[in-house]
């Protein structure tokens, strides 16, 4: 297995969850050793529990896994086999620019190519 820095986030890694055919972003989650030892074994993502406490694995086939250039966060490629018509998926809320304080570092470039979106265009449909 690849040395992965688990110990810059106290033993978990970031995971950016990627559908492999669309390329959108559908979510982020964190794991330690043993989410990814039972990811790379049974070729579906396991992630572990914002409290820590519990295991849970989602979508159906992981495509790839990269590794970032500091080894501390993954990209999981997958496909999903389940799929509502439909179904909004990944990030759905954009941020509403308009409203951001100009203080907290907006750039006005940002903010005019991001300002307006709606809820759809942050997400995808099946």
């Amino acid at each position: 297995m690849i040395d992965l820095d688990f110990d810059r986030l106290g033993g978990l890694l970031p995971a950016v969850v990627q559908d492999a055919d669309s390329e959108a972003v559908l979510m982020l989650g964190f794991m330690d050793r043993e989410a990814l030892q039972r990811s790379l074994r049974t070729g579906r993502a396991t992630f572990r529990s914002s409290d820590r406490a519990s295991l849970w694995t989602t979508f159906d086939h992981i495509v790839s896994i990269g590794v970032d250039r500091d080894r501390d966060s993954v990209l999981l490629r997958v496909h999903r086999s389940t799929c509502e018509p439909g179904e909004l998926l990944g990030f759905t809320d954009a941020v509403d620019w308009s409203a951001a304080d100009a203080d907290a570092g907006t750039g006005s470039d940002t903010e005019s190519s991001l300002s307006g979106r709606r809820r759809s265009d942050a997400a995808f449909h099946c």
